[in-house]
């Protein structure tokens, strides 16, 4: 951190770090919180994981002004590098850095949490929300590319008083002016949104896998037909794309072309050296449709959605991240 200037308050790393290791808040380097201080705002950078928030320098400075005006199309190029207080570091601001500057809240914070991507995945989950939410100071924003695409859109949708924000296909958003403002306006998001996880028996293959693969226990979404269904139709999150690839848990492929292989019927197939993010995010797809209702229809993000996070230098950034022992 800039030893010019105050580090973020212990309560907001700790807020950081302990959403960051709940696997149905954030999931590897997911995710993401900010914190302003006058025209200070700082905000995770790319790439690293909120889990270490409370051990590791995780956070960078950027101006804030500057940032809203890259959020506004005034000024930069939508990656707020420009905006980073600190010429010396070495960490890039979040991806979502605008629309946290967009913010006039203290403190918000942006998590993939596994009740709300339940939810937001689907046509029926997203007017579940809004029933469920009734009351809060909420709106919900359509699924946009993450960076300035997703400011716009939510910079269109939200208004002063605006606390709560759904992400279609995205995740969560809650603000405040204080860290346990925040903190406990999560906990009731998380409270009216939770879902029942539906227990499903899981039998281990007995086949040998192929070679550098091993059947994961997520294997049960293979062995129930209509999970297994909604698996390889599609990926419902852009994280689902960035690191186990486009198309769902598509099988059939050449095995190890992407991390994780599903097999109908009969298990999924993960690569032996998937990353701990990989193993993160297929986790996620296991919690999201264990809490998925029958009667809930899914909307995947499509494969021109896909093809744009594919071939974004910004997610390369994060894979390599991620990719490091």
């Amino acid at each position: 951190m800039n030893a010019c200037l105050p580090p973020p308050e212990p309560a907001f790393l700790a807020l950081s770090a302990r959403l960051g290791k709940d696997p149905l808040q954030v999931q590897g380097p997911g995710g993401n919180t900010s914190l302003k201080d006058g025209n200070v705002m700082w905000i995770k950078a790319s790439g690293a994981e909120l889990a270490h928030a409370d051990l590791q320098d995780i956070f960078v400075a950027v101006d804030r002004a500057a940032a809203l005006a890259e959020a506004h199309g005034s000024a930069g190029d939508g990656s707020c590098q420009a905006a980073v207080l600190d010429p010396h570091t070495a960490l890039r601001p979040s991806i979502e850095t605008t629309f946290h500057a967009a913010f006039e809240h203290a403190v918000v914070v942006h998590t993939h949490s596994v009740a709300t991507l339940t939810h937001a995945i689907s046509p029926e989950g997203c007017a579940a929300a809004r029933s469920k939410l009734g009351g809060l100071p909420f709106v919900m924003v359509p699924y946009a590319k993450p960076g300035l695409p997703l400011t716009k859109s939510i910079m269109s949708r939200v208004t002063a008083d605006t606390a709560v924000v759904i992400l279609q296909n995205h995740g969560l958003i809650c603000c405040g002016g204080s860290v346990p403002e925040v903190s406990e306006l999560l906990d009731e998001v998380e409270e009216r949104l939770a879902m029942p996880h539906r227990a499903a028996p899981y039998n281990l293959p007995e086949a040998t896998p192929e070679p550098g693969m091993e059947w994961a226990r997520e294997g049960w979404m293979a062995q129930q037909p209509r999970t297994c269904a909604l698996a390889m139709s599609g990926a419902y999150y852009p994280d689902h794309v960035v690191f186990l690839g486009p198309g769902g848990l598509s099988g059939g492929g050449q095995v190890g072309a992407w991390p994780a292989s599903l097999f109908e019927g009969i298990g999924i197939a993960l690569r032996a050296d998937a990353t701990p993010s990989q193993r993160a995010m297929l986790r996620c797809l296991s919690d999201v449709l264990g809490r998925f209702p029958e009667d809930w229809s899914a909307s995947p993000i499509g494969p021109k959605a896909e093809a744009e996070l594919l071939n974004w230098d910004a997610e390369k950034y994060r894979q390599a991240l991620a990719s490091r022992p």
